[in-house]
């Protein structure tokens, strides 16, 4: 991500850490243990580890793996008792000095997470940055993913929140899960997204993540330069952050981010990976205020381009068009997009509903989803049944057309979304006169023509 990190050397293991060094004096509750001679030696020369006999050292793994075996949260005492007996630079040091056995490292690992989990230790973190830092850098798994989720606790139970802020503004961290995103395996890369997340809810926490005047570390360039699935990994943390506050959503419109999924969906010669940019882009659409940024880009053009695709596959094409439906789905979409917008995308859907060779059930049923979603303003509703596309026909259609369950159904709920099932009871009716009226010939001529003579009370209740 950062150059400086290809050609730095760091540490592969935790250091052995020592409260009494000068940058962490009075800020370890546990640094007048020692004394005066203790604290003249430095913590890079100290390993407690190294001090203790094989008894000792087994004794102190015993009790980190049944302290790391109970379930649930250990009450703050326990903790507190804990560590008096076994003091985190002990066991920072076990970690390093057992660094080649495995299970070691993990039973201390779990140990430690259960300790930083509690508020007491948490409340411990801002005087162990140091450590957060190189368990970032390390090679081991079991390490890093305890760095990563002692930021989680350090942003969210270490008390005071402008300590934690400044612990981790002064050791660098948050380039270093960033590289952790987009470099460690799928456990460590979640528990990333958590810890950036909750930095975002943060206000000055804000600043760190998008940095004033291009400075820093900046997503756009990160993602330039990181591999497919690195992408996708920073599409989801772009997602994450949309959806903090409307804060980090215009921070994200400012730092024009959102090109990323633009520039993900527009390269479509790998459909797995459009497909989980896609998916990515579901989950940022469910915000409420999505459509007020998104529908300010080219996204729709190119989600409509997706679905006009005839090369591109079916579960492709359907998770475009439901993006499309809940962009579409609040009253507000459609005083930011242009109107002509709306319509090649309706024809698209449209073209999708007309087709009778090869049919593709799910992709119809997501379809008539979409049109359901649309619908259910009335100044979606009034849309669906403007002449042309007049795409509400196919939704009536086959509300009355029992071939096909899973169509049915879903042709029955976008209808009584039209219907206005999903509006409040002023909103019921449509604004427009012509388009209520065209809805109920629509459902006249269907019954008509059919045996069924109504698709459901729930739809027909409120013609």
């Amino acid at each position: 991500v950062h150059r400086w990190w290809r050609s730095t050397s760091f540490p592969s293991q935790i250091p052995s850490l020592c409260p009494s060094c000068p940058h962490n004096r009075n800020q370890n509750p546990e640094r007048d243990r020692g004394g005066e001679k203790q604290q003249q030696q430095h913590h890079h020369q100290m390993d407690p580890a190294a001090e203790m006999d094989t008894g000792e050292l087994d004794a102190l793994l015993r009790a980190a793996a049944d302290f790391a075996s109970y379930p649930g949260t250990h009450g703050e005492d326990t903790v507190r008792q804990f560590l008096e007996q076994f003091p985190l630079p002990k066991l920072l040091g076990v970690l390093q000095s057992q660094a080649d056995l495995p299970e070691t490292v993990e039973t201390v690992a779990a140990c430690l997470d259960k300790v930083f989990s509690s508020r007491y230790g948490a409340s411990l973190l801002p005087s162990y940055g140091e450590f957060i830092q190189a368990g970032l850098l390390t090679n081991s798994n079991s390490i890093k993913q305890l760095a990563c989720k002692a930021v989680v606790h350090l942003l969210d139970k270490a008390g005071d929140i402008a300590v934690a802020v400044d612990t981790f503004v002064q050791h660098n961290l948050y380039p270093l899960l960033i590289n952790c995103l987009v470099e460690g395996d799928e456990e460590i890369s979640a528990i990333v997204l958590d810890a950036i997340k909750r930095l975002a809810e943060i206000p000055t926490g804000t600043d760190i993540i998008f940095p004033p005047d291009g400075q820093g570390l900046q997503l756009n360039k990160v993602a330039a330069q990181s591999s497919s699935m690195a992408r996708i990994r920073i599409l989801s943390l772009i997602a994450k952050l949309f959806g903090a506050s409307s804060c980090t959503a215009t921070a994200i419109r400012d730092s024009n981010l959102l090109s990323l999924f633009e520039d993900e969906i527009k390269d479509r010669k790998d459909m797995l990976k459009t497909l989980s940019a896609l998916e990515v882009l579901y989950e940022l659409a469910e915000h409420p205020h999505s459509n007020m940024f998104l529908l300010k880009t080219s996204l729709l053009q190119h989600i409509t381009d997706v679905i006009n695709d005839p090369s591109a596959d079916s579960i492709v094409r359907s998770r475009a068009s439901l993006i499309s439906g809940r962009l579409l789905s609040s009253a507000d979409a459609f005083m930011t997009i242009e109107k002509s917008c709306v319509t090649n995308l309706l024809l698209a859907i449209d073209k999708i509903l007309r087709t009778e060779e090869s049919q593709n059930t799910d992709e119809i049923e997501s379809a008539l989803e979409t049109l359901g979603l649309i619908g259910t303003t009335t100044q979606g509703a009034c849309l669906l049944l403007s002449d042309p596309p007049n795409i509400a026909r196919h939704v009536v259609e086959m509300s009355f057309d029992r071939q096909g369950r899973g169509k049915h159904l879903a042709a029955l709920h976008a209808l009584g979304s039209i219907c206005g099932v999903d509006r409040q009871e002023d909103q019921m009716k449509l604004d427009d006169p012509q388009a209520e009226e065209f809805l109920k010939r629509l459902v006249y001529s269907a019954a008509s023509n059919s045996p069924k003579l109504t698709p459901s009370v729930r739809a027909t209740q409120f013609l």
